[in-house]
């Protein structure tokens, strides 16, 4: 945001000052937007505003309210005398029309709360450039916090609205700089609301981000590069993080999406033309997660798709899968020749595979250079010697899918540093572990939460948020790994580079859980692929 900002005033095209009314306005609308009831008749305000151009956002907000017809109560933390320029202005635009009031501990008992009057609480103190922890004013935000969890039940109570991210979030990575042993989320700021400008942050998809920010809205002040789709371009709701012609693409951020045209089939294509996946299984009584694992390989449209198993699990296996084919695989030499069918073009393996199995057929899989998967098992049974796996998988058209626990069997450097806590500057964040682990690993890592991050070796990253208006806690269900390694496995099949096939994956098998619903187990999300497809006009 900083160089798409400075981009744009370098050229000429737009001053600070005018972003700065731009942003002012866009937060009144969202405000107007979200709470029509406040936009019907004058209303009491009190606005928050910080030592920089968050808080000169604020003292726009302000005004503008005030020529709404509101009346309006202005803070200001910090000394004016050492706002930047462009705030410094707009303070004394404010000036012009109402007082303004030192934020600090001295604030008065008991505002604002229910009963006063006021309507709305803009916390403008500060934004997306904190590099240090907000740790003071711990009364005041109790207040506004207190007015933020009763506002959503009773409307008595004001609203709350952050500009851009709630003060002391850090935008960055979704942390809250300073905070060690408690939860921030109790003594920090909150919003009901938050309006941030020309796309979404870091920090609203990441760590604390979604229970601090409430609601997300992006407007638009009209920037150019970076967030919106292309002309005619089909893009699933949410937009890009961070693209712009002056960020190198290995720092940049999007939100992960599918590529819908690769999902569709065409007339005159047959099942060889979506390729041939085999998902590697367990012995007798280990096969559950295989079998998920290559019904979603199946369901997501590879043309085939082949379970091998060890033959004392054949029958367990047959008794259970009719169009997944089966084939008895003893160990590595077996694998190695069964892989001389070129037709195979990708693999998957973890799910229920056992670690010495696991430990055996991973080299095969690498070395024969198809696309491959690799989870749970194959992941954990590499936990003493990482190094050997990523000699392996550097270079190749792999996915490494952990979890947490097992990214910190694979990284437990990388893991470390992705605990510690964060006393200066953003925090060290998921996106930043995942990078690192996929340059270690040299190849796509895939780091499963709520938000997923997929990072490939030289430094391109999406994260998929499954936060707002895409939360499905139902998905922590036991199996549904496995389901999304069979979905990028079938992917990879059809064709999918490794990182597409891992964001596609991703983003399906969240709408496949909004899809069906809570009550979701494993099984469901592959059933709920058509349904999902349909919605996409497939």
């Amino acid at each position: 945001m900083r160089a798409i900002e400075e981009a744009a005033i370098a050229s000429g095209a737009v001053t600070g000052l005018e972003l700065m009314e731009r942003a002012g306005r866009g937060v009144v609308e969202a405000v107007f937007e979200e709470w029509p009831e406040l936009a019907a008749a004058p209303q009491r305000a009190v606005v928050l505003c910080g030592p920089g151009n968050n808080g000169g956002d604020g003292f726009v907000v302000a005004r503008l309210l005030r020529e709404w017809g509101w009346e309006v109560e202005v803070y200001l933390y910090g000394d004016a005398e050492k706002l930047p320029p462009d705030a410094r202005v707009n303070y004394g635009r404010w000036v012009e029309m109402g007082a303004v009031r030192a934020l600090d501990e001295d604030a008065p008992d008991g505002y604002p709360d229910e009963g006063d009057g006021v309507a709305l609480i803009v916390d403008a103190i500060f934004g997306i450039g904190l590099t240090r922890p907000f740790l003071t004013l711990c009364r005041m935000q109790d207040q506004v916090n207190l007015c933020n969890a009763a506002s959503r039940s009773n409307p008595a109570f004001p609203h709350v609205v952050a500009v851009d991210v709630p003060s002391g979030l850090s935008s960055d990575s979704g942390a809250y700089p300073g905070y060690e042993d408690e939860n921030p989320l109790d003594s920090c700021m909150l919003a009901n609301l938050t309006v941030t400008f020309h796309a979404k942050k870091l920090g609203h998809v990441l760590g604390y981000g979604p229970d601090a920010c409430g609601k997300v809205v992006v407007k638009d002040i009209g920037l150019e590069g970076g967030g919106r789709p292309r002309g005619g371009e089909k893009r699933p709701p949410g937009g890009a993080v961070g693209r712009c012609p002056a960020v190198p693409p290995g720092e940049r951020v999007t939100l992960a999406e599918p590529s819908f045209y690769r999902l569709s089939k065409f007339p005159g294509e047959h099942k060889y033309s979506h390729g041939h996946a085999l998902i590697l299984s367990g012995g007798p009584g280990r096969g559950g997660a295989a079998r998920l694992a290559a019904r979603g390989a199946l369901r997501i449209g590879a043309g085939l798709v082949t379970l091998g198993c060890p033959p004392a699990a054949l029958i367990e296996n047959a008794a259970q899968l009719n169009a997944v084919m089966l084939r008895p695989l003893r160990d590595a030499e077996a694998l190695a020749e069964l892989l001389k069918d070129g037709r195979i073009n990708a693999l998957g393996l973890g799910p229920g595979l056992g670690l010495d199995r696991a430990r055996a057929l991973v080299p095969v899989a690498l070395e024969s250079g198809r696309a491959c998967v690799l989870d749970a098992d194959a992941l954990t049974a590499f936990a003493e010697a990482p190094e050997l796996l990523f000699g392996l998988t550097r270079g190749t058209a792999t996915v490494l899918t952990p979890h947490g626990g097992e990214f910190a069997r694979l990284f437990p450097d990388i893991a470390e540093k992705l605990t510690a806590p964060a006393q200066t500057g953003p925090a060290y964040c998921r996106v930043d572990a995942a990078r690192e682990a996929a340059a270690r690993a040299g190849c796509v890592v895939l780091l499963k939460g709520p938000d997923t991050v997929i990072a490939d070796a030289g430094g391109r990253c999406a994260v998929n948020s499954a936060a707002y208006e895409r939360a499905v806690p139902w998905l922590a269900t036991a199996g549904a790994g496995d389901v999304l390694a069979g979905f990028i496995a079938g992917l990879l099949a059809r064709g999918f580079d490794p990182r597409g096939a891992a964001e596609t994956a991703a983003w399906l098998h969240v709408e496949c859980a909004r899809s069906f619903g809570p009550g979701l187990i494993a099984e469901d999300l592959p059933e709920e692929l058509p349904q999902v497809f349909r919605a996409l006009g497939l």
